[in-house]
């Protein structure tokens, strides 16, 4: 039998997968398709570095360098300190003999157990699973429903103070170099201190030959004084101060400059109280909300919170994640993810909340220069050009180059903060230094690659999509980056290996890319955007958010390089407010619109991979009752009384199921269907009664990283009629 995983990961999109799993199931099954589901939540893998739940992540990953691969990867929770130390909090709550988090492993033991908690902090899973290129855009009836259901967008002023400021020198992006390896090698990374002592960063770094590897470094002076001066900006300029970065995904260097960003809006806390902080084992990298709670019975605790008090009335007015919680965009380092948070902005008319509770213009920092550019050129075109529009607005589809951990989300394990002065080097088997850098006492210095083959199937699948689609695919790359010329390079190369005769294709600067998409938007004509690993982020953000009001109801395919296939189901931003407000009144706002998508193509896949005819009605049966759902407005409502994930799931099954009784390839199938089809429309007004009847009191999950299955299932699923349909097909 024919086998799709399905992904267990966390937050609302777990919750969801208890409701909408025996829709899968139970249909797939009528088509010989068998359904298995693999836990890679934060949760599962936390135990499985400590030997108490199976390795499910290294299955998945030995699995998608197979052609048998077929995964639907739901959005996974990319831990910050913060975040996992609450989830080993729960799971010991629970039972779990798990060591506490040392934040300072003094013994082997300890910096053993940090070892295997940092194997699961961060975007710890997809650089497993991706051994394949990103294909996302926006299916055809989301588009469509999106222009004639235009979602609200602020209106912007030409007199808008909102901007970007970046560093633009001393930062990863003017520091970076790079180098093609000519052969199979084995890397060394060493620091020497300025005294001659060496100490070897990491001992072995294996490459390929065309391997592209890069080095560079943020100088953290320039770095402090950079972000000291941006909150003084902020407050010359009357704008609400905001820190835009992803301590999630890059999970060792972004903490540490959000930690820098703290004690720059906070400077006389850390400098009149650093000590006592540090003796209580306090980080400003774990943000303002850690600190507020771990001072609380020391003798310094009032003097410090009127520290904390004063640098509010000094500092600039700072942006909010929750004006009503009193939370700022320094409370919690996991709060404010940049390609969430900056869409987000602009969206909203260049504004974010201040502590008053009303939208304000905002500068929006942003360190390093390497893509800062390409948000403030869309905030110079809305200030220019007003909002854009999305009845009529295009689309930015992306091919992005993410296989087998390319770029800069694959830096994590050669990113290191140096402890004094001296110089990083790069070093071949030989000895010959490849790359170096003079770095300072707290630098952040990393290195990241870049293989071959990922970049031949990135052109490969540039030039594939430009000739379905018919639009101009544009490669954001700058030649006067390291980098990027090394890319550009290989692109040029490349292209001639495939036919793009009629095929507009161009290597445009990040910036000039932008502008050239933005503009063709506003005539409602879209562009493919080809860009690297971090970029492949930022914009399928961006302009999903701009065109559609989400990112999550876009298809993301990812055809994987050995033939298997890995279908992502959207992003995952929104997830921790759907739980809270789920727990809170027993209603799930999550749309999963996304995995809709993410099931059809992984059907299809299956049926062109094994020729298995009753897979492909599956998923041409649930295109078309995607598109009912759709026109139908089934998602999920935006208050109590109104239907909610549960809902929006047992809508797409109705509509499923009427399709596949309609269909004629298949009498059988049709004729199975027709009956299940007929028992859930003649039991509509009851099921709605029951999944609405829940509304409005507290559930009861038991447990937010790690929920206890039956408690979850009978909250995800209280329809009693629902239930014994399903269990009769």
């Amino acid at each position: 039998m024919s086998s799709i995983i399905y992904t267990h990961t966390d937050e609302a999109p777990l919750l969801a997968t208890y409701s909408f799993l025996p829709f899968i199931a139970a249909y797939a099954g009528t088509a010989g398709v068998a359904v298995e589901t693999r836990d890679i939540s934060v949760a599962a893998r936390i135990l499985a570095q400590f030997g108490l739940a199976d390795d499910a992540l290294a299955e998945l990953g030995a699995l998608a360098k197979t052609p048998q691969a077929n995964i639907i990867k739901l959005p996974n929770i990319s831990a910050s300190i913060p975040q996992l130390q609450a989830a080993i909090t729960e799971l010991q709550s629970q039972g779990f003999a798990i060591p506490d988090y040392p934040e300072n492993p003094q013994t082997d033991e300890e910096r053993e157990v940090r070892s295997k908690y940092d194997k699961v902090k961060g975007s710890a899973v997809n650089p497993v699973l991706r051994e394949g290129n990103s294909d996302r855009r926006a299916p055809a009836s989301v588009k469509n429903y999106a222009r004639t259901h235009p979602h609200s967008m602020g209106a912007w002023s030409t007199g808008s103070k909102t901007n970007v400021a970046t560093m633009g020198q001393h930062d990863f992006r003017s520091n970076e170099k790079s180098v093609v390896l000519p052969a199979d090698d084995v890397l060394r990374i060493e620091f020497e201190a300025a005294d001659g002592t060496v100490q070897v960063l990491k001992e072995s770094l294996p490459v390929l030959a065309g391997e592209v590897v890069d080095a560079t470094v943020m100088e953290v002076a320039h770095l402090r004084a950079f972000l000291r001066n941006a909150v003084a900006q902020a407050k010359a300029e009357g704008v609400l101060f905001s820190v835009h970065l992803k301590a999630t995904m890059m999970k060792v260097s972004d903490p540490i400059i959000f930690g820098h960003a703290v004690e720059a809006f906070f400077p006389a806390v850390f400098s009149e109280y650093g000590d006592v902080l540090a003796a209580a084992g306090i980080s400003s990298r774990d943000g303002l909300n850690s600190l507020l709670e771990k001072i609380k019975g020391l003798p310094e605790q009032a003097a410090i919170e009127a520290a904390i008090a004063q640098a509010y009335v000094d500092g600039a007015a700072i942006a909010m994640v929750d004006s009503d919680k009193g939370i700022t965009n320094l409370h919690v380092p996991s709060d404010v993810i940049v390609d969430a948070s900056m869409p987000a902005m602009i969206r909203t008319s260049g504004h974010m909340w201040g502590a008053d509770g009303q939208e304000a213009d905002t500068l929006a920092v942003i360190p390093d220069s390497s893509y800062a550019g390409v948000y403030q050129a869309v905030i110079d075109d809305c200030r220019k050009h007003g909002a854009y529009d999305p009845a009529t607005m295009g689309s930015v589809p992306n091919v992005g180059l993410m296989a087998q951990a390319a770029e800069e989300y694959g830096s994590h394990d050669k990113t290191f903060e140096l402890p004094r002065a001296g110089t990083v080097r790069v070093l071949n088997a030989a000895g010959d230094v490849l790359l170096s850098h003079d770095v300072e006492a707290g630098d952040i210095w990393r290195a990241c690659q870049t293989k071959d083959a990922p970049i031949r199937d990135w052109v490969k699948l540039a030039v594939t999509r430009a000739r379905a689609s018919g639009s101009p695919a544009i490669f954001w790359l700058d030649e006067s980056r390291a980098h990027d010329a090394a890319l550009i390079a290989k692109v040029n190369a490349y292209l001639p290996d495939h036919d793009t005769a009629g095929l507009d294709i161009k290597i445009l600067t990040p910036e000039l890319a932008t502008a050239f998409s933005i503009e063709r938007i506003r005539r409602g004509e879209d562009t493919i955007s080809v860009t690297g690993n971090v970029l492949r982020d930022y914009n399928t953000d961006l302009f999903p958010i701009l065109e559609l009001g989400t990112s999550a109801k876009m298809l993301s395919v990812v055809p994987l390089m050995n033939g298997g296939g890995l279908f992502e189901t959207g992003a995952g931003g929104s997830a921790p407010k759907h739980v809270q407000q789920l727990v809170k009144e027993n209603y799930l706002r999550w749309d999963s619109l996304g995995e809709f998508f993410a099931l059809a193509a992984s059907l299809e896949h299956l049926a062109s991979s094994t020729g298995n005819a009753r897979a492909q009605i599956l998923a041409d049966t649930l295109d078309r009752a995607t598109g009912t759902f759709l026109a139908e407005d089934r998602s999920p409502g935006r208050r109590l009384g109104t239907i909610d994930n549960r809902g929006s799931h047992f809508y797409l099954g109705l509509y499923w199921a009427q399709e596949l009784a309609k269909q004629t390839e298949d009498a059988e199938l049709a004729a199975a269907f027709d009956a299940f089809a007929t028992r859930l429309a003649e039991n509509e007004k009851t099921i709605v009664e029951e999944l609405l009847a829940v509304q409005g009191s507290p559930a009861d999950i038991g447990g937010y990283y790690h929920p206890d299955d039956a408690k979850a299932e009978a909250v995800m699923r209280p329809s009693v009629t629902l239930n014994e349909a399903l269990a009769s097909l």
